[in-house]
């Protein structure tokens, strides 16, 4: 099978988790950091998906799974480990949400990859399902080489590209100001709390002063 990677917007849409486990808890903690409206069925819940509940961040439906708990939901994730369940889940599940089961034994329309978040930098690698334990593997060469640092640098290039567009209007000269933005003395001033010394290279780039 051969996915199609993408980014998807699920802020205050409904995503359904069905299952208390420690799968589920996988699944819940990937969609935490959006603002997705997640509901989770199971008539009961480990210590980590109980807090998230006590916390606010989503929603638990005490019961048994039936079939009128996926209406409306844009994402659905079958992650029990009875194989009934997940097939009725799957048989509830419209053509047009999007369906997922971990046992992967039935219709599967998209798989999580790893993910590595620095605030708005977002490092997403799968192997397709061949192998978990490499994708593991590599999604921890990834934090170890993208730190907390990258968070800020991201921040800053955003920063940059916004006072560029609003204030250059020359095409030629946004794209050069933009491509000085990435020299990597600017991440360097960064890692060493030198914000003043972005902000001064950034005004000379507003003011039409480019470094060669």
């Amino acid at each position: 099978m051969t996915y199609f990677p993408a980014l998807l917007n699920i802020d205050y849409k409904k995503v359904v988790v069905v299952g208390g486990g420690n799968v589920a808890a996988q699944k819940v903690r990937a969609l935490l950091p959006t603002k997705a409206n997640i509901h989770i069925i199971s008539p009961d819940l480990i210590a980590e998906l109980a807090s998230y509940v006590q916390e606010g961040r989503a929603i638990w439906h005490e019961k048994q799974f039936a079939p009128h708990d996926v209406d409306d939901a844009v994402l659905v994730f079958a992650t029990t480990n009875s194989e009934a369940v997940n097939d009725a889940v799957e048989e509830a599940t419209q053509h047009w949400q999007q369906f997922s089961r971990a046992d992967m034994k039935g219709r599967v329309d998209f798989i999580n990859p790893a993910v590595v978040r620095r605030g708005e930098l977002i490092l997403a690698v799968s192997t397709s399902g061949a192998s978990p334990g490499y994708t593991r593997k590599l999604k921890a060469e990834l934090e170890e080489q993208f730190d907390e640092s990258y968070a800020q640098y991201i921040a800053f290039l955003k920063h940059c590209r916004q006072q560029i567009n609003a204030t250059l209007t020359d095409k030629a000269a946004k794209r050069k100001a933009l491509q000085q933005t990435l020299r990597p003395e600017v991440f360097d001033w960064l890692q060493q709390g030198d914000v003043q010394q972005c902000e001064a290279f950034l005004q000379n780039l507003l003011n039409g002063e480019q470094s060669t």
